[in-house]
Parts: C-alpha cells; sequence; structure tokens
C-alpha cells in the first residue's frame, strides 16, 4: 500500500459516501500532488481488493464508500436528498427474486429512486432536480 492509496482509503473511509472529486479534494489537504488521474485508478484498484465499493446515487459520478458500509439508498429525484435504509426491507424481494428468476440481489449494494416525504408534501413541484 503506497502512502497515496493509503490516503485515498482514509478519505474514503473519512467521508463514507463521496464522488472522486471529494476523495481528491480531501487527499490534496494533506497531498497537492495528487490529481484526479490518481484518484480514479486507486478507486478502481481499492475496489478491485474489496476494500470499497461504489454505487450510482443518481446522476453523475458514482460515490465511493468502504466496503462495509452497507444499506440501502433512498435517493429523491426531486431534491437530490440521499437517506439510508437497512438492506433487509429487501429481504422478501430478494427471496422472490432467487425463486422466480435464480437472481441473487445484493442489496447492499442498491439505490432506489422516488420522492421523498417532504418533496412529496411540497406543493407545486412540477420537474425533477434533473429537469426531466
Amino acid at each position: 500500500m503506497t502512502p497515496q492509496r493509503q490516503l485515498v482509503l482514509d478519505a474514503v473511509l473519512d467521508l463514507e459516501h463521496a464522488t472522486p472529486e471529494q476523495i481528491c479534494a480531501q487527499v490534496q489537504l494533506s497531498a497537492p500532488a495528487v490529481n484526479i488521474t490518481t484518484i480514479y485508478r486507486t478507486l478502481d484498484l481499492l475496489e478491485r481488493l474489496g476494500l470499497v465499493r461504489h454505487n450510482h446515487l443518481g446522476h453523475g459520478a458514482p460515490s465511493y464508500s468502504p466496503q462495509g458500509h452497507e444499506h440501502v439508498h433512498l435517493v429523491c429525484h426531486w431534491c437530490g436528498t440521499v437517506a439510508e435504509v437497512s438492506p433487509n426491507l429487501l429481504h422478501e424481494l430478494g427471496e422472490r427474486l432467487g425463486r422466480d428468476a435464480g437472481f441473487q440481489l445484493d442489496a447492499t449494494h442498491v439505490a432506489l429512486s422516488g420522492t421523498c416525504a417532504d418533496c412529496a408534501r411540497a406543493e407545486g413541484a412540477s420537474s425533477p432536480q434533473d429537469g426531466s
């Protein structure tokens, strides 16, 4: 583990959910010469080693978290808020997918998009955050 790789891993552990750009900014606080290309390569390596994992929490760059950080992400497509719930909520779905389709669900690596409670209550919300 090189010092630069350790800095990237430490940033992921500290930030818990972070884009490569956020991780780069964190690493550059102590190692200004580290560039975004190094961050992407290191994240790829750390993921292959099973130390971090990525998730897509909507549009844009993936979010990286420590490997043991396991939960389902609920992403509001109106305001962009991300909430976390237990993967156990998808237990019945996982069983049914296994039984009906032979598919083994990894409920710890899931992001579901929808509308949060605050946005559902808000009046006049006419389009999602991304304009679609």
